[in-house]
């Protein structure tokens, strides 16, 4: 929230700097997020009158004018501007002014110069030349009754600070200067100016008849009718002012007054055509395919959900966010009805975030704002309407006040002793009822506790923490003690057979890929398409609409970061995540770190497209492949040996997927994008995806000490013959499993040739694979037949199980 300090001092003017006040604002928990000056510097800029305005002898568009600036005889200046005219005043840079800093930087230094042959001695200013706004459509005129010479600044108090608060949603009762007014005031102990709302004297009779058909929405509706009012009235220059301040641009004088009061006092109100109302008004719930066309030129279709005022024709407003462009004060407005209510926070929150658009009044009304003064606060916007757009004929209608259904206030106790433990410091009881009293709690005072019953502003005062927030801030948070911690600090140590997940982190940086981290909200399309999960955990609050479930793998959100890179021109993405994922499961119960009915492992995955390396002379530019990012995975999980075996994976291609097992236990997949998918994205290529289970991947095997044989080894190769179906995954059980009286110490496959054609060794659908066999033994030399032996033990172990045969 954006204000001027001159008009929060205007209800409290503590003895405070600029810079103290914002401190104690920021250290009572109202953040002070910003300060700055209305007006960029500048100087030698005063006041001016226009005393003499002639046409340029040489230029249509220039009047050379006489100013007065009150330095006795008059200054010649050439001005462009299409209303200086005679009689008004205006800003004036005397020559040596220097003029806000432009683009470079610098200031614009005012000289003594020549406008087509006529010389000007000095400037006559806009509004966006001071930097005061970005109005250029001619002269800002000043007050008739401006002092001539007076500077500019001190006229147009352009050196009054703007504070701009960042609030938490408890403090709602501070979106408003009053409400401010009143924690400085608090803080302080400065006096308080509190507003009087003196009653408008009634002239006419007349009601608008109201009904509230939804009390859980609305529990106050105040509404009074005035007639005869001017709606071409100018807005003061300091109304105008102040809303400027405050962010807000004058609209018509009607609405200023509305926006005017909600910075004033935190109320949000809205002013209806009188004569545009069909009948009377009901306050209530949308009805499904009802539509209203807003103040803001959007159309929105309302539902049961949303609250709206009506009346026996249409919906005219959206309740406590924006009017109707149907009942909407305009130019040829003659009666006018105030309306100001208490709508119930939980029946707006998310109302505005539905249509995608957010407002001052829904921001309000959701958090909380006063049912106590709904009446004084109708009959201030009264007083102004008619002090500003009231004519001889001006009268106002009684207040019609419907008080339905009204928030009770239930009491909050204070234990002193629980309070002070919390805050971490002594506290006696005097100190926390000084607090109560400063902030215009009622209490009610026993021994070792008091109780509060909040006043109607105050939503936020509900538990004992509540109080204890209060009491603290009022203490003030610069006061706590600091106290170091007194709990012993111990290290969590893995154990020996479990590494870190940043050492996982690593290899993958090794192997040339790039860490992302990822949202775990995702699309639900990329749930039901990638994943096969056609029941996602849905989120109630999403942050976006395109983020509206939990994430049950990685791999959308991989694809995601792929197809981000690829828009941006990247030839190559080798990418990976480690995150967590979120799965129903009936058999998880609550604890410290888990929820009942949801299990939440974490997980890594991996993404690599395009070439194998990085453009390089001496290295090959070919695309990555399923063996590329296999032996990766290889690489992860060593010295533990996975296993590979073909799989179906939803987010992969039928043909080149694999399931990864470690042990005989499954721990994830990895292949290649299913085709379907990767013309969806419109990828080029096909990437290469693996998902595991990052705790097997973190296991790992302790290093067991084993004595080097002083033996020397031998080596053996042998060509066998196999069906096309073979895996190698089989070809080395077999191997391992035959019977070589602990000789057999490694075996690698080295070679594998499929032929063309059949032909006498070799028919279609075989192949030949080539495996190096290294034997040896601890405690003697191996004899040529212990060799022959175990190399037909291999052979006959590999006849038996994957039926080969020898190849000639």
């Amino acid at each position: 929230m954006q204000f001027p300090e001159s008009w929060l001092r205007e209800f409290c003017n503590p003895p405070l700097s600029t810079e103290q006040l914002a401190e104690t604002l920021t250290m009572a928990g109202l953040e002070v997020e910003e300060l700055k000056t209305v007006a960029p510097p500048f100087t030698g800029i005063v006041v001016g009158e226009i005393i003499e305005a002639v046409q340029h002898p040489n230029a249509d568009r220039l009047r050379v004018c006489q100013v007065d600036v009150g330095q006795g005889s008059p200054l010649t200046i050439v001005c462009g501007a299409p209303n200086a005219r005679v009689g008004i005043k205006v800003p004036c840079a005397l020559v040596g002014a220097e003029l806000p800093p432009g683009e470079d930087g610098k200031p614009f230094l005012i000289k003594v110069g020549k406008l087509r042959g006529v010389e000007s001695q000095g400037m006559l200013c806009s509004a966006r030349e001071l930097k005061l706004s970005e109005d250029h459509g001619g002269l800002l005129e000043l007050a008739a009754n401006a002092s001539l010479g007076q500077d500019i600044r001190e006229h147009l108090n352009l050196d009054d600070t703007l504070f701009t608060l960042k609030l938490t949603p408890n403090l709602a009762h501070c979106l408003s200067l009053y409400g401010v007014a009143r924690e400085v005031a608090a803080l302080t102990g400065s006096p308080l100016n509190a507003p009087s709302f003196p009653t408008v004297a009634v002239g006419n009779p007349d009601k608008l008849a109201v009904k509230v058909s939804a009390p859980d929405l609305c529990g106050r509706f105040s509404g009074r009718i005035v007639r005869n009012v001017n709606p071409q009235a100018a807005t003061p220059s300091w109304m105008v002012e102040r809303l400027a301040r405050c962010g807000q641009r004058s609209v018509t004088a009607l609405v200023d007054i509305s926006n005017y009061v909600m910075f004033e006092l935190g109320r949000p109100s809205h002013i209806f055509d009188l004569d545009k109302i069909h009948g009377g008004l009901d306050v209530r719930w949308g009805k499904p395919g009802e539509t209203l066309k807003l103040l803001n030129g959007n159309t929105v279709t309302v539902d049961e959900k949303v609250g709206v005022i009506a009346d026996e024709t249409q919906v005219e407003s959206l309740a406590g966010i924006m009017g109707g462009d149907a009942t909407a004060v305009s130019d040829g407005t003659t009666n006018v009805y105030i309306e100001a209510a208490f709508w119930w926070p939980k029946a707006i929150a998310g109302r505005s975030r539905r249509y995608n658009f957010s407002t001052d009044a829904g921001h309000r009304f959701e958090r909380g704002v006063d049912s106590g003064q709904t009446v004084e606060h109708i009959e201030r916007i009264t007083q102004l309407v008619i002090d500003i757009c009231g004519m001889p004929g001006t009268v106002c209608g009684p207040i019609d006040d419907l008080q339905v259904n009204l928030p009770k206030a239930a009491p909050v106790t204070l234990r002193v002793a629980r309070a002070a433990k919390i805050i971490g410091m002594p506290l006696t009881q005097a100190q926390c009822l000084d607090a109560f009293k400063r902030l215009g709690l009622d209490v009610v005072e026993c021994e070792g506790t008091l109780t509060v019953t909040p006043p109607s502003y105050r939503f936020d005062l509900q538990i004992e923490e509540d109080l204890i927030e209060e009491v603290v801030r009022m203490v003030g948070y610069n006061q706590l003690p600091d106290t170091p911690p007194l709990a012993p600090i111990t290290a969590k140590i893995n154990l020996e057979a479990e590494r870190s997940s940043f050492a996982v982190r690593r290899v993958l940086a090794s192997l040339g890929y790039q860490e992302t981290i990822n949202f775990s909200f995702v699309e639900a399309r990329w749930e039901h398409e990638l994943a096969g999960n056609s029941n996602p955990i849905k989120l109630l609050n999403p942050i976006a609409s395109q983020m509206s479930v939990m994430r049950s793998s990685l791999l959308g959100s991989l694809l995601q970061v792929l197809k981000f890179n690829l828009d941006r021109k990247a030839p190559r993405v080798n990418v990976f995540e480690l995150g967590r994922v979120f799965l129903r499961d009936a058999q998880s119960q609550n604890t410290d770190t888990t929820v009942a009915g949801f299990d939440q492992p974490m997980r890594v995955a991996g993404l690599a497209y395009g070439a194998r390396s990085p453009l390089h002379w001496d290295q090959s530019d070919k695309g990555v492949d399923f063996f590329d990012i296999k032996g990766d995975i290889e690489s992860l999980l060593a010295p533990l040996q996975a296993t590979f075996a073909p799989a179906v994976h939803p987010a992969m291609h039928p043909g080149r997927c694999a399931s990864v097992s470690v042990a005989g236990q499954p721990i994830g997949f990895v292949g290649e994008l299913h085709p379907q998918w990767r013309q969806g994205y419109e990828l080029a290529q096909a990437p290469l995806l693996f998902e595991l289970a990052l705790d097997a991947v973190l296991q790992r095997q302790v290093p067991v000490f084993k004595p080097v044989s002083k033996l020397q080894p031998v080596e053996r190769d042998i060509a066998v013959i196999v069906a096309e179906s073979v895996t190698h995954a089989a070809l080395m059980a077999a191997i391992h499993g035959a019977d070589t009286q602990g000789f057999l110490r490694a075996a690698t496959l080295f070679d594998v040739y499929r032929p063309q054609q059949a032909n006498a060794s070799l028919q279609m659908g075989e192949k030949s694979l080539a495996v190096r066999l290294v034997l040896s033994s601890d405690v003697v030399t191996l004899t040529e037949e212990a060799i022959e032996a175990a190399v037909q033990a291999v052979v006959q172990s590999l006849q038996s199980h994957v039926k080969a045969r020898l190849r000639a």
